[in-house]
């Protein structure tokens, strides 16, 4: 059943768009039965419905707004703060993983890259406050996302609560 379990993720993932919370196949074995029903009949909503809504466009939004903010300094202005627009690129990554995986239902990915964020966040906004002069130029984490208003630090915080309160309970 696992085997048929990834590849009904597989499939999954093409439905997405138009069956709503699709995939599951990071859910389990038993993604194809009760992936896409979980949420409708009495179990936690899926990471895409409710808030995870509001959370998936705001991670689209830092996604759009990272690889084009990294996309410009990058191709501009490389030689200016390579490991800051560096660190840009990586966190546009990161968005735009984090943003795919809570539109589709992959706990797993979308688990793995809000912890990528977190770190990033937490050791890029240290190390930005400790050496400033290792970052000539801001980046999306620098100052702990200071720059963001903060919210690429909370950012992670709500999108680890919302996938501890969507977990599937056994």
């Amino acid at each position: 059943m696992s085997g048929g379990g990834l590849a009904d993720g597989t499939d999954g993932t093409v439905r997405g768009a138009e069956g709503g919370a699709a995939g599951g196949g990071a859910a389990g074995g038993d993604a194809a039965a009760g992936g896409a029903a979980r949420g409708a009949g009495g179990g936690p909503p899926t990471t895409a419905s409710g808030p995870g809504r509001v959370l998936v466009a705001v991670y689209a939004l830092f996604a759009l707004a990272a690889s084009a903010r990294a996309g410009f300094q990058l191709i501009l202005n490389w030689h200016e703060a390579p490991l800051a627009y560096g660190l840009s690129a990586l966190a546009a990554v990161v968005y735009i993983v984090a943003t795919v995986a809570f539109a589709r239902g992959s706990r797993g990915l979308a688990t793995a890259a809000v912890s990528v964020e977190l770190i990033g966040v937490l050791v890029v906004g240290a190390y930005s406050l400790a050496d400033p002069a290792a970052f000539p130029r801001a980046t999306v984490w620098s100052g702990f996302g200071q720059g963001y208003g903060y919210v690429p630090l909370v950012l992670p915080l709500l999108g680890l609560a919302w996938l501890r309160r969507t977990r599937p309970h056994p």
